[in-house]
């Protein structure tokens, strides 16, 4: 809590009027509180977190059909990259657009939830917004594409000992 003093307090020499100045009996009850309680309530508040991230993706996966083909490309994906065993830079490229396409479905499935709810009726401004979501899913999708080209063409050619005359 935070008091004025109506007198001045003596510090050294000087003498300093109104003083601000902390009460900290306050914290008396916080510094008392049950480590352990704090502990519990910490815990309960990182389950009820994760709980309402899974409920999100369990969302997308029962009401998304576009999120069925970005899993079936995820798994493709991965079985390519380990068959043909990429480097470990490489992985770190295909899984970094792999994450970045789904980011953009969930956003985007969010951002459709959100308009719908605003505006339940079919309005041009929210076809604008679901529309723009869209194209921010197509555009991590071609750069996955791209950069799935960019690791993927070299590595197969180079597995199946493929030469390019014009390299």
């Amino acid at each position: 809590m935070l008091a004025w003093e109506a007198n001045a307090l003596p510090l050294g020499n000087t003498r300093l009027s109104p003083l601000l100045y902390l009460d900290f009996d306050f914290l008396k009850d916080e510094m008392i509180k049950k480590p352990k309680k704090e502990a519990e309530q910490f815990v309960k508040g990182r389950i009820g977190s994760f709980a309402a991230a899974f409920q999100g993706l369990f969302f997308v996966f029962k009401t998304q059909k576009n999120a069925w083909i970005h899993l079936a490309a995820t798994i493709l994906v991965i079985s390519v990259s380990a068959f043909l065993g990429i480097s470990r830079y490489e992985w770190v490229a295909i899984l970094l657009v792999i994450g970045l396409v789904w980011m953009a479905e969930f956003l985007n499935t969010a951002l459709e939830v959100i308009v719908d709810l605003a505006s339940p009726e079919i309005h041009p401004l929210a076809k604008i917004g679901k529309d723009v979501g869209a194209a921010s899913v197509l555009i991590a999708a071609f750069l996955s594409i791209l950069i799935g080209g960019l690791v993927f063409l070299p590595a197969f050619l180079e597995k199946f000992n493929i030469m390019i005359l014009f390299e």
